[in-house]
């Protein structure tokens, strides 16, 4: 029985989880893991977006002032590393590989093909995949604990009332005041676990509009990218 006959009755919640059987404890510790695992990806990953939104509004100011690739490498180079200077750095190595092509009579090939820029944009794209998920590490444990907090809560508010009704069982005993701290007790779990899933689902859904906001950018600034090498001559 979780509350044995004449014992003291639990008054706050404190009491409750001292007082609570041992499968219940060890929910509520798992339960208290995940609280403190959340809360450190959600304030790891609040301080990586602040940075990145601080290093891209640098970069783009200076990004809009260049006009070539290769004064955008040269940028890249001298800012401090990030999402975009790995982007123009992987541009100009891909462009560094291509070395240009001699036509019949000698003519050199400066301009890239169809099937060249068509392999730089496959380059582009997988670089912004990169980025993304290296941002994105960690986002998904949030929706893990914010899906599985409640149901590690519901068996143990579970697992609480079945003690509490082989306890009234066996002492013959079903009156309210017997009741109610047992009950009480269990459905503190369920408590437990809506405190540790809620802000777990919140930071989740912001950082995941965040990721894809940064996505657009990403895209935004491929289409830059290939604006230069126009500009460039080499398109």
């Amino acid at each position: 029985m979780i509350l044995q006959t004449g014992s003291a009755i639990p008054s706050t919640a404190v009491e409750l989880v001292v007082n609570a059987t041992l499968p219940a404890q060890i929910v509520l510790a798992i339960l208290a893991f995940l609280s403190l695992l959340s809360w450190a990806v959600m304030f790891a990953k609040w301080l990586e977006f602040r940075r990145l939104a601080t290093r891209t509004a640098a970069f783009m100011v200076e990004f809009g002032r260049v006009s070539k690739l290769d004064e955008a490498a040269a940028l890249a180079k001298r800012l401090e590393p990030g999402p975009h200077t790995r982007v123009i750095a992987r541009a100009t190595q891909f462009l560094k590989e291509i070395r240009p092509l001699a036509l019949d009579g000698g003519e050199v090939r400066t301009r890239m093909n169809a099937a060249q820029v068509e392999a730089f944009h496959f380059v582009l794209n997988a670089e912004f995949t990169a980025e993304r998920d290296r941002l994105g590490a960690y986002v998904p444990t949030l929706a893990i604990i914010g899906s599985a907090s409640p149901l590690l809560g519901l068996l143990g508010t579970v697992l609480g009332v079945i003690d509490a009704f082989l306890g009234i069982a066996r002492e013959g005993s079903g009156n309210l005041s017997a009741v109610a701290p047992g009950v009480a007790e269990a459905l503190v779990a369920t408590a437990a676990a809506l405190a540790v899933a809620v802000p777990a689902v919140f930071a989740y859904n912001i950082f995941a509009a965040r990721l894809n906001r940064f996505d657009g950018q990403l895209d935004g600034f491929g289409a830059e990218l290939i604006a230069l090498l126009a500009r460039d001559g080499k398109i």
